[in-house]
């Protein structure tokens, strides 16, 4: 009888371990390691929110975010660096955040809560985005010759700094939704001039990433080089350009913004298409490294929006269900047609005291994945699902 015990034991595991490759052979058990498939949030305004009186809960009761991140099966935390956001003195009371020493506590909640780090180079004091790419005031009126350098040592020295805190990020993005250059007006792309400057774009780009493999020789952790083009229907053309004009081809992963409010290619078959597309094209990794959906269409503040009163994408409402629905989705897609991870836009972006040029609140708090009292919402399960490899 013992032995019969031990062999159903024995195949039931077997069958369980089948069930669970990839179809690499490798296991896929959530929560996933990064490494496997990147299940990541931007969590950039959590200090500054928490510095505000914004409380995260679970069931009510005050938790620390980044371990409930972890904890819901988030395995990458993404945080945007700003160069010197003096902008921000008077809204924030004095107070820098995005800023390296804010990036450096967020790094370090998130390390130690065993979360892996995209960091977001923005080159710029300021948000940087296919609108707008300012230059870092400390920097502007430099020639192509010296800009290149001054982009080169400021990644290696952001680098050298968090390895002297042991905060090597495990990703860096070079830049920001740089559909149109960086370092404006240097590295400006205008399509509309023959000369469009894609050549000053792929020399700052070189630049940064050389630091970054640099950095990369005598460092334990080797950061892999994301590229970021906002919105599917620009990221083909993006990374042509990029390869053909600009020179750049030493990176490990396309990185692109997904949002079906701002994107042409909305069903999820035509991302899936694009995706696959991407990967055959210019074998790299692919990865969504912004996306959100609304959980609801209500407004908690006074603060408008982005997402308010906008048409849901046919097949799904603006509901929890939906926006799990959604996320799960576009996960599937991506990972059916060989992406590599998704991070979702400041999700913890919740409706607080904290005040950004613009208001007081949130315009996203409807996205996030949390409701208007700061509680984790239900079945938040989506980085966890057992999904198709």
């Amino acid at each position: 009888m013992k032995k019969l015990f031990l062999i159903f034991i024995g195949c039931s595991f077997f069958f369980f371990v089948r069930s669970q490759q990839n179809n690499t052979g490798s296991l896929a058990i959530p929560p996933y390691d990064w490494h496997l498939f990147v299940m990541g949030s931007d969590l950039s305004y959590v200090n500054q929110i928490e510095d505000a009186g914004g409380t995260y809960k679970v069931d009510g009761i005050p938790k620390d975010p980044f371990s409930i991140f972890k904890q819901i099966g988030n395995n990458t935390v993404r945080v945007r660096l700003w160069h010197n956001p003096q902008w921000e003195l008077p809204i924030t009371k004095g107070k820098l955040y995005s800023d390296i020493y804010d990036v450096e506590k967020t790094i370090r909640r998130a390390k130690q809560a065993g979360m892996a780090i995209n960091l977001d180079l923005h080159y710029s004091d300021d948000w940087s985005d296919p609108n707008q790419q300012p230059t870092p005031d400390a920097w502007k009126n430099l020639p192509i010759s010296t800009l290149k350098d001054t982009v080169y040592n400021y990644t290696l020295n952001v680098l050298n700094y968090l390895r002297s805190k042991d905060l090597v990020p495990e990703m860096v993005q070079v830049g920001n939704e740089n559909n149109f250059g960086m370092l404006w007006p240097v590295g400006k792309v205008d399509t509309s001039k023959k000369d469009n400057q894609w050549t000053n774009f792929g020399i700052l780009l070189n630049s940064g990433i050389k630091a970054v493999r640099d950095f990369s020789k005598t460092s334990p952790i080797k950061p892999q080089i994301i590229l970021h083009v906002a919105q599917l229907q620009f990221a083909n053309w993006w990374a042509t350009n990029i390869a053909e004009k600009g020179g750049v081809s030493d990176y490990d992963i396309l990185g692109l913004s997904h949002y079906y409010k701002w994107s042409t290619v909305n069903n999820m078959q035509a991302i899936g298409d694009t995706i696959r597309l991407l990967r055959n094209r210019f074998h790299k990794k692919i990865m969504i490294v912004e996306t959100a959906f609304p959980f609801t269409n209500e407004n908690a503040d006074g603060y408008s929006n982005l997402f308010y009163s906008t048409t849901p994408i046919a097949g799904y409402s603006f509901t929890q269900a939906d926006q799990q629905r959604y996320m799960k989705d576009l996960i599937q897609q991506v990972i059916s047609n060989g992406g590599s991870g998704i991070m979702y836009w400041e999700p913890a972006w919740i409706t607080s005291p904290m005040k950004d040029r613009w208001g007081k609140g949130s315009s996203w708090e409807n996205n996030a994945f949390f409701d208007f009292s700061g509680n984790l919402l239900p079945n938040m399960d989506f980085m966890k699902y057992p999904y198709h490899f």
